[in-house]
């Protein structure tokens, strides 16, 4: 089972966590390439197109397994392996490169191409190496700077949510999104993500998905409630859930409460489904935080947290590399969060 570093007996996950981070993002292939091509021109190595975030098989994993690499060397910062790190950051993470980067996203193809999963990333790994004061923020700038502005002009004017389990989920990006703004005391866009909480989810009452859906790695309803609580004050949050979520109790929910069974952690969607159980493991816990600690459903909400986090950390690690490019990630953010030294 996967542990996150915090105490010193655990040096050796950190430096498997660290390594393991490395290793993806040096590595070319197996590659998924989504881009629109359009002439035997556009035929390029990712490299040459992304030469920051080309490795760990897409572009969206590459960013965040950057700020995993980031994360550990942050919190753990003689770690085993961290000057390996360092300069594979180093040698990555230039102005040349995300000068190189930003083109392409100020390009036609740039509005819409990894939309809103990857930017969402992007932004919190801009927030993580400013708020830790790193060289590296300086030198990624010009890539930040295009998609926090196409970030703005997205959220501000998108009437919609895209309620999904997977990465095109509006809710999951924006809550991203706004925990970046705020860290680093961006206000416009911080209003912006919390006007688009609102106008997508203050009014949703009596939900009745179906979840989960086989390539699900977020669950729709827990995602919403994860923005929404950042977003209203303590009572009105809990209102909200209350009506969001009526009787949670009763076995209909049963499916949200308790983790999904991962017959194939190495697969594609198996993969997924450990993510699921992940990530519903802090939006649970979030949830739980955000209600009156006496609430009916506070306890229900501690006890799905605990059980979707074992779930998910028994397979984070030793499946193979369609789950390890992405989910280390995942076990850490739930783990130790972003933003902070510890």
């Amino acid at each position: 089972m996967w542990t996150m570093p915090d105490t010193r007996s655990d040096d050796d996950a950190a430096a498997r966590s660290l390594s393991t981070a490395v290793e993806n993002l040096r590595r070319d292939y197996p590659a998924h390439w989504s881009h629109v091509v359009t002439g035997d021109a556009d035929l390029v190595p990712l490299r040459v197109l992304h030469p920051i975030f080309a490795g760990s098989f897409d572009w969206h994993s590459c960013v965040h397994q950057t700020w995993l690499a980031v994360r550990l060397l942050r919190v753990r910062p003689d770690v085993e392996g961290a000057e390996q790190a360092r300069r594979v950051l180093d040698a990555l993470i230039t102005q040349e490169h995300a000068r190189t980067e930003a083109a392409f996203f100020d390009g036609p193809s740039g509005g819409f191409w990894e939309r809103p999963y990857g930017w969402a990333w992007l932004l919190v790994l801009d927030a993580e190496l400013r708020t830790w004061g790193s060289p590296w923020a300086v030198e990624l700038r010009p890539l930040s700077a295009v998609l926090r502005d196409r970030y703005l002009a997205e959220v501000t004017t998108a009437r919609l949510p895209v309620r999904t389990g997977t990465h095109g989920n509006t809710a999951f990006a924006t809550g991203l999104v706004l925990d970046a703004a705020r860290a680093v005391g961006d206000e416009e866009l911080a209003s912006a993500c919390e006007r688009a909480a609102l106008r997508w989810h203050r009014e949703d009452v009596g939900y009745g998905g179906f979840e989960p859906d086989a390539a699900d790695f977020l669950s729709p309803a827990l995602t919403e409630a994860d923005l929404v609580r950042r977003v209203l004050p303590a009572d009105e949050f809990t209102a909200w859930f209350e009506a969001f979520l009526p009787r949670l109790e009763d076995s209909r929910w049963k499916v949200l409460r308790e983790p999904v069974p991962v017959d194939d952690p190495g697969g594609a969607y198996g993969s997924h489904l450990v993510g699921l159980a992940l990530s519903r493991a802090w939006q649970w816990r979030s949830v739980a935080a955000a209600l009156p600690e006496d609430h009916r459903y506070a306890d229900l909400a501690r006890t799905a947290a605990e059980a979707h986090r074992e779930a998910g950390l028994r397979h984070v690690s030793g499946h193979g590399y369609y789950a390890e490019h992405w989910l280390g990630t995942f076990a850490a953010y739930l783990d130790f969060g972003a933003f902070t030294d510890r």
